[in-house]
């Protein structure tokens, strides 16, 4: 078994305990703060000591800005498919392309039954989740008039499809038994395993099932994503992995290496371990796997992830080449207006090829990045809803309360945005007055203040095309001629400057920011 090759992702599992209602909201949004991609609730409705999860879910959308938000996995016997569907797509619509979708074939059946749901046996499990699966799938798309589904277990009569996700949600499924290890192999975007009912030995014949089904489905097997709920602890616990941070990483980086595991969703019960985990497994799992991924197999065909592990120091961090990228501008504009011209960007000095950099320091200009990537997926989400002006699915003064919510809009855009995540972090409890990135990176590195200039000025240009598509929309409101393309126009403008904007600044900032840190 091999590395798919997926991008990492992080996330964290959090029992939904009525009692503890506050303490779960705030990990939700510590993890949203500390740059982690996904968290996630387990689903069972008959449980009365858990919260709601889609009332839970639908709550953290708003309390969120870029994690995404899931089911882990979903109680398909209480959630008829249709009903699920049009949740998960609207929770999808307000949160701004942040939901995800795990489903199972369903567990605990005294519980089910209890609530009103039928049990089922395995077999008709996986045949009632086969059909589940085409049913939502049929919610989603909107190109068709209407849903029309006759099965054993789901009748859909005429449904009209809709309301349309933002982005393609990915349907993860919990899978173990040979069927539905096949299941996922032919219908699914992922898979979602846990420690404790598929540990790290089960995982190469049950990733080898997906695959073959895959294949006979006429599909890739790297095109599903391999998830992991991991069930461990820091220090001398139980639960896989276990040890120390540095540990952790070694263990979740090899898996990544052998079986191809991309998606690491650990259960977490406190700040602290969500710091340790976000701040020390995260980035060390990613230096380590890129470390590995620039070997070839039969380099590491004995030791994965071991070779990076040994380079590290005493104190855990692993010195390399600056490995992380800037997202490159293809250049490709979409009016004819210009905000700015791009030829007399300042550029700071080139970076030393033989300079090495430590994991924490690496982090830095990847989370400028990962930050970059939900202010685009923002941007998206804007463009989307304009769209829905056009075709009459949406009011103008929706697309305005969304712009007010922006994340771009509420931090002034000015690199707040980018400190409230991760500086908050790495500076502890420190407001944000007290110590900003701009003044330590020109007094640290003065030969960017030509560079830091021009970003300032950029982002002075920005707030004002953000007001213009504002007052564009306002026009459109007041039913002025032509306020429509006045729309489409100052969007266009909008999409290109920040396209330009971001590349720009991460091109000039990620590796300086690995250089001389935040403080």
């Amino acid at each position: 078994m091999a590395d798919y090759g997926h991008d990492l992702e992080f996330g964290i599992f959090i029992p939904p305990v009525a009692t503890q209602a506050s303490g779960v909201v705030e990990l939700a949004k510590a993890a949203d703060v500390a740059g982690l991609d996904l968290v996630t609730f387990q689903d069972h409705p008959y449980q009365a000591d858990f919260l709601d999860s889609w009332t839970l879910l639908s709550s953290l959308a708003g309390e969120t800005s870029n994690v995404r938000l899931a089911l882990n996995v979903a109680n398909l016997p209480l959630r008829p498919p249709a009903v699920l569907a049009r949740s998960v797509a609207s929770l999808d619509v307000i949160s701004g392309g942040r939901a995800e979708l795990g489903l199972g074939a369903g567990a605990f059946w005294d519980g089910v039954e209890a609530m009103g749901g039928r049990r089922r046996t395995p077999g008709q499990g996986v045949d009632q989740l086969t059909e589940a699966i085409d049913v939502i799938r049929a919610i989603w798309d909107t190109s068709e008039r209407s849903v029309r589904f006759e099965g054993e277990y789901y009748t859909v009569k005429g449904a009209h499809p809709g309301p349309e996700p933002v982005h393609p949600i990915g349907i993860w499924l919990g899978a173990y038994k040979p069927r539905m290890l096949a299941l996922t192999g032919r219908k699914a975007d992922g898979w979602i395993p846990s420690t404790g009912y598929a540990d790290p030995p089960d995982l190469p014949d049950m990733n080898a099932r997906i695959d073959e089904a895959a294949r006979e489905a006429g599909r890739d097997p790297g095109d599903i994503r391999r998830l992991y709920n991991i069930l461990g602890t820091f220090g001398s616990g139980e639960g896989w992995p276990r040890g120390s941070a540095a540990d952790w990483a070694e263990q979740l980086a090899g898996l990544t290496l052998d079986q191809g595991m991309s998606t690491y969703i650990a259960s977490i019960n406190d700040e602290a371990d969500l710091r340790t985990f976000a701040e020390e497994v995260v980035p060390a799992v990613r230096e380590m796997v890129e470390a590995g991924r620039r070997q070839a197999p039969a380099e590491r065909e004995d030791e994965p992830a071991t070779a990076a592990a040994a380079a590290f120091q005493a104190d855990g961090q692993q010195a390399t080449p600056f490995a992380a990228v800037p997202t490159p501008d293809d250049g490709s504009r979409l009016s004819d207006e210009r905000a700015w011209e791009e030829a007399d960007r300042p550029e700071g000095p080139e970076a030393d090829p033989d300079r090495r950099y430590t994991a924490d320091q690496q982090a830095a200009g990847r989370h400028l990045i990962d930050v970059h990537d939900g202010l685009r997926q923002e941007l998206e989400q804007l463009r989307g809803l304009v769209a829905q002006v056009e075709q009459g699915k949406v009011e103008a003064d929706e697309v305005r309360s969304y712009i007010n919510r922006m994340t771009i809009r509420q931090n002034n855009w000015t690199l707040g945005v980018y400190c409230e995540s991760y500086c908050r972090i790495v500076t502890g409890h420190h407001t944000l007055e007290d110590r900003s990135v701009f003044p330590h990176l020109r007094s640290s590195a003065p030969e960017l203040n030509p560079v830091l200039d021009r970003l300032g000025e950029e982002h002075e240009v920005i707030s004002e095309l953000l007001e213009r598509v504002d007052q564009s929309l306002v026009a459109l409101v007041s039913g002025e001629h032509g306020a429509m393309a006045q729309v489409r126009s100052a969007v266009d403008l909008l999409t290109d400057a920040l396209r330009s904007h971001f590349s720009y600044e991460e091109r000039e900032l990620i590796e300086p920011l690995a250089r001389v840190g935040f403080y």
